[in-house]
């Protein structure tokens, strides 16, 4: 009989999606870096108060490559990790849906902090296409209104101020607590709760390997942190996984 094979866990922030054309919010060339103000039009307050900030971040949204991008060597890595057979969940905090899109099994990815190619409806919570909203905005609606009932449409994100779907939440503070791999690749594990997740992954006995371009405040309880460009680091690690059998 076969051994039971390790369970991975790998936690995705913005940096795996730089190379996709996605700037990230906190690294050094980060939009909250470059344009601090640019944080309002994620934060629920602000964007639900002020018609100003939902129209300029509806522009932004229009001038963004989130719904145009594809994926890169990094997305396409764990995809390979997956085939690899070694058992895998993702814990993504990107909201771009480019793991499904680089052909991960849906199931595997818990997605966090939601997802932007559809809107929900601040009042009626009525999901939507964000394409069709973004066509409105193209021809000239500054803030698109739901077309149920008039109210302010957001996209079915995880907003600043907002709190995260519980359900998820649980279902990833499972896997963490449950895999001997852990893998943190391209966030800067500053935002919690999604920044205990490694916590408990190392509470309960799992390896902690980070990937990112800046320090975090993890890496001194990681067994391993690589500073490498992520498109060129994660292909390279899941190789060595695989290899190992994690």
């Amino acid at each position: 009989m076969n051994a039971k094979r390790p369970l991975i866990a790998v936690l995705t922030g913005a940096g795996i999606s730089t190379d996709s054309g996605i700037p990230d919010y906190r690294g050094p060339q980060g939009l909250w870096r470059k344009d601090p103000s640019a944080e309002e039009l994620v934060t629920i307050g602000p964007y639900r108060d002020d018609t100003k900030v939902r129209a300029r971040a509806w522009r932004m949204r229009l001038e963004t490559a989130g719904l145009a991008a594809e994926p890169n060597a990094g997305h396409r890595a764990l995809v390979d990790l997956e085939r690899s057979g070694l058992p895998l969940r993702v814990l993504t905090q990107n909201i771009d849906g480019l793991h499904q899109r680089a052909g991960l099994t849906a199931r595997k990815v818990l997605e966090l902090h939601g997802n932007v190619r559809e809107t929900q409806c601040l009042s009626c919570r009525v999901v939507g296409s964000m394409a069709q909203a973004l066509a409105r905005v193209e021809a000239g609606e500054p803030d698109p209104a739901c077309r149920e009932c008039g109210g302010i449409l957001k996209p079915r994100i995880v907003m600043f101020g907002e709190n995260l779907d519980q359900e998820v939440l649980g279902q990833a503070d499972s896997v963490a607590r449950a895999c001997e791999v852990f893998v943190a690749v391209g966030t800067s594990l500053q935002v919690f709760p999604v920044a205990g997740l490694p916590y408990n992954a190392v509470r309960s006995g799992a390896k902690l390997i980070i990937v990112n371009a800046e320090e975090t405040p993890y890496d001194a309880a990681a067994a391993e942190v690589i500073r490498e460009p992520i498109s060129r680091a994660l292909p390279r690690l899941v190789r060595r996984l695989v290899l190992e059998g994690a």
